[in-house]
């Protein structure tokens, strides 16, 4: 199956400064490493990225910092859903004069018991406002943050209305179920695992790849698994590449997700700007880093990960 976009695409963090505005250079810098660590792509900007705790100046700039790195506008996938349609236009249209046509949309979500209706005339407005052929979106179903599912019928109205613009789905909800069912039911439509963990049974049921959280930290074993879920003669190396993505996974897990991604990361750059949150987001204590990090030194001796 042929889609429009697929491959490992890593939610990324943001770091931030003493004052907490957003770290420029350290943010290009982790680009560059997240794509030499086997990334196809920056999904920036989404719900690890904290993007709806920045202004929609800031989020332009970060955007432009990593076009500004030499990253190719066809490796980012920005996140310019916001709560209106004006902001969440302005935002799309920044990213389209910048060359970076696929962005990852999220419903507008601060009125919950929203139809399907409402939702659809919400995004079309935002694509018929914009009106630009080279647009594609892909959407963003977290509903555990927004409050609003994007259901079946949905994706289909939208892409019977915009089949060359809305290519795909970013699922964050964690169910597989609903993966399968969308795959099965949309033909040639992206479906992208939000959880690390489910790469590899969606690859297996013909997904199109992840745009994730941990691949911060486990790019180069997502990029294996994604690769290579289908090659029974990779079984071993896939199976210690999962083992890995699913011990950081559920490390992270063990405090507050973003913060204590963050402040792993942080400890292989060396850098204290990934240990800074945005309010309402608190960075882990000192005493949590040290525990992330004894836990992490743990699984880097006895989780090997995937081959080299």
């Amino acid at each position: 199956m042929t889609f429009a976009v697929t491959g490992v695409f890593c939610a990324s963090a943001t770091p931030l400064t003493a004052d907490l505005s957003p770290d420029l250079e350290a943010f290009a810098a982790h680009c560059r490493t997240l794509l030499d660590d086997g990334c196809d792509g920056i999904a920036l900007l989404g719900t690890t990225g904290e993007a709806n705790s920045f202004s929609s100046a800031e989020r332009r700039a970060i955007l432009e910092a990593a076009l500004g790195a030499g990253i190719t506008p066809s490796r980012l996938l920005p996140g310019t859903g916001l709560a209106n349609v004006p902001e969440t236009v302005e935002l799309t249209r920044h990213a389209l004069s910048c060359g970076v046509t696929t962005i990852v949309m999220l419903p507008p979500f601060y009125y919950k018991g929203v139809s399907d209706d409402g939702l659809f005339a919400a995004y079309a407005s935002v694509i018929e406002g914009l009106g630009d052929p080279r647009l594609r979106v892909i959407l963003y179903h977290i509903p555990q943050m927004t409050g609003l599912p994007i259901s079946h019928d949905l994706i289909e109205r939208l892409v019977t209305a915009f089949p060359e613009t809305v290519i795909g789905i970013k699922d964050s909800a964690g169910k597989i179920e609903n993966m399968e069912a969308m795959i099965a039911r949309f033909p040639g439509f992206a479906v992208l695992a939000g959880a690390d963990p489910l790469l590899l049974p969606l690859m297996r049921m013909g997904g199109a790849g992840c745009i994730t959280a941990t691949s911060n930290l486990v790019a180069r074993d997502l990029a294996f698994v994604f690769r290579h879920a289908n090659a029974p003669a990779q079984a071993a190396g896939v199976a210690a590449a999962q083992a890995r993505i699913n011990a950081y996974r559920d490390l992270s897990n063990s405090y507050v997700q973003i913060p204590a991604i963050k402040a792993m990361v942080g400890r292989r750059h060396g850098h204290p700007g990934w240990v800074r949150t945005r309010p309402p987001l608190l960075p882990t204590t000192a005493a949590e880093q040290a525990d992330l990090a004894r836990r992490l030194d743990e699984i880097d001796l006895h989780t090997p990960g995937a081959p080299a």
